[in-house]
């Protein structure tokens, strides 16, 4: 099957009432790069039954007369006839110029889009905002045309426009954030697309978690339609097949991207920091701190970078044990937050590194490999935002109260370590379910069952598991898949079993 525009049925309903409502606008729309912004503004806008003239703009990370460079081209490219007649190009060659076109585009009822939009936010391109409110100041109130403002860096997008010393504060007048497709989304993707096996699901969310432009580009590719471009493996696994086709392939549409997205900002400490997360997470802040110094040879605190990857990037997560004190918590366990990141940095770039020294054949055995340890870790990461997506949606087997969390103590030797992969409350219900996280589910044997009896048991010892003296317990496990004949041996046994065609069957009640 060919794409289409999947999910976002709220934000897309907002957008269409936000167009239609005869009233100029100045809306903020965060999110992860790829995430969907412009595309969410296109459909908005081609699903209304008057269309609009629309101009898009992607900000250059450069200087002033680049990017009024940018925007001549731009609206040329459009064409003068199309054009209001108070838009003269030959005129336009600074901030003040750009800013006085974008008034003459709005009055004339044009959308106008405004994507990286944080990069205003740069000493270079900062004088943009205070010409910018000026004539934002002179729109208000106006029956016709809009801004939009897109932007993937949060704190970025929040210190131009939320920021009471920066000069566009209180100006917006709409505010949209897009986050990854949830999984109801997903599954309708992979139901289109013909990817029926819950391994591939992994694999595919491992890789592109909820990033529409990387599942369109596995469409455009032919991934999902067992097409291996290289032509040296045909028995890929679907994850492999995206791999291969996106990154090693003579094409490539992600390796530049892989490369640069993410670290063309970051520089030094702070890429240093995510290739070692990549390698080891999750892991707490002592044991980071240790490899970083052990590997550059810098006994400087590494809580600067780290900070300013979790709330400025939002490329780092942090955990906390169940009921934990959370920020500052020694117990804190961190983690790469995108998977696509996380999957290049581990297991991705060495093998395109190597690709380039060994046959292709090999340098994809090399990544297979490590991607597979990937997909261990990200496994327990999504079963986590499987239950938390079911019970938002009212779908599962477990409605919860809180958010999904997990348990380990700071043991110092292994025979006291307690670690339990999920722990799911319902307060309501004084219920509370401990489950146990597999990427194969013929690991939950009988050594590992008795493991985790034991760990729970440990746990429910300690002054924090004391707090569920009296709840009922569960005590579940999660996989890809449960054979039919496995799942009946491990339920009489009591436990409860949940695999993601178990999550897939839920979400089909889900119109998303």
């Amino acid at each position: 099957m060919g794409w289409k525009f999947y999910g976002r049925r709220s934000e897309l309903e907002a957008m269409k009432q936000l167009l239609s409502r005869q009233q100029w606008f100045f809306c903020a729309i965060s999110g992860r790069r790829r995430i969907g912004k412009t595309s969410l503004i296109k459909e908005a806008l081609t699903s209304l039954p008057q269309a609009s003239e629309a101009v898009y703009l992607q900000i250059p990370d450069s200087d002033e007369h680049d990017v009024v460079s940018v925007f001549v081209d731009t609206l040329a490219g459009i064409g003068a006839e199309r054009l209001p007649s108070t838009v003269d190009l030959s005129k336009m060659h600074r901030f003040a110029d750009m800013v006085q076109v974008i008034g003459h585009l709005c009055r004339a009822g044009w959308i106008v889009i405004l994507d990286e939009f944080q990069y205003f936010n740069r000493k270079s391109l900062s004088s943009f905002a205070s010409l910018l409110q000026a004539e934002v100041d002179q729109l208000f109130g106006g029956n016709q045309g809009g801004i939009f403002v897109l932007g993937s860096i949060h704190t970025e997008m929040t210190a131009l426009l939320e920021d009471r010393s920066s000069p566009l504060y209180a100006r917006v007048t709409d505010r949209m954030t897009l986050e990854h497709w949830d999984f109801a989304t997903l599954y309708e993707v992979f139901e289109d697309q013909g990817i029926d096996d819950p391994a591939d699901w992994l694999s595919l969310w491992g890789l592109f978690e909820g990033v529409p432009k990387f599942y369109r580009d596995c469409v455009t590719q032919g991934v999902f339609q067992q097409k291996n471009v290289l032509g040296e493996s045909a028995d890929l696994k679907m994850g492999m097949r995206a791999v291969e086709a996106l990154f090693f392939s003579p094409t490539a549409p992600l390796l530049e991207e892989a490369a640069t997205l993410f670290v063309r900002e970051l520089r030094g400490a702070s890429v240093s920091i995510l290739r070692m997360l990549a390698q080891q997470q999750p892991c707490v802040y002592k044991q980071l701190s240790d490899a970083y110094r052990n590997s550059t040879g810098d006994d400087k605190p590494i809580s600067n970078y780290l900070n300013i990857l979790m709330e400025r990037y939002r490329l780092v997560e942090s955990q906390h044990p169940v009921f934990s004190q959370g920020v500052g918590s020694r117990q804190a366990r961190y983690l790469l937050g995108d998977n696509f990141l996380a999957a290049w940095l581990a297991a991705i770039e060495p093998g395109v590194q190597a690709s380039r020294v060994q046959p292709a054949a090999r340098a994809l055995s090399i990544t297979a490999q490590k991607l597979a340890t990937h997909e261990g870790h990200v496994f327990e990461r999504m079963v986590r935002k499987l239950m938390s997506d079911a019970s938002r949606l009212d779908v599962g087997d477990f409605p919860l109260t809180d958010t999904v969390t997990g348990y380990w103590n700071r043991a110092r030797d292994a025979a006291r370590l307690i670690e339990i992969d999920v722990v799911a409350i319902n307060e309501t219900d004084r219920t509370v379910r401990f489950g146990s996280c597999k990427r194969s589910a013929s690991k939950h044997d009988r050594v590992s069952l008795m493991k985790t009896e034991q760990h729970i048991a440990d746990f429910l010892r300690t002054s924090t598991g004391r707090r569920f003296a009296g709840w009922k317990q569960q005590r579940a496990l999660y996989a890809p898949e449960f054979s039919a004949s496995l799942r009946e041996s491990l339920e009489t046994a009591g436990w409860i079993c949940v695999d993601l065609r178990d999550f897939r069957q839920w979400f089909a009640q889900v119109q998303t």
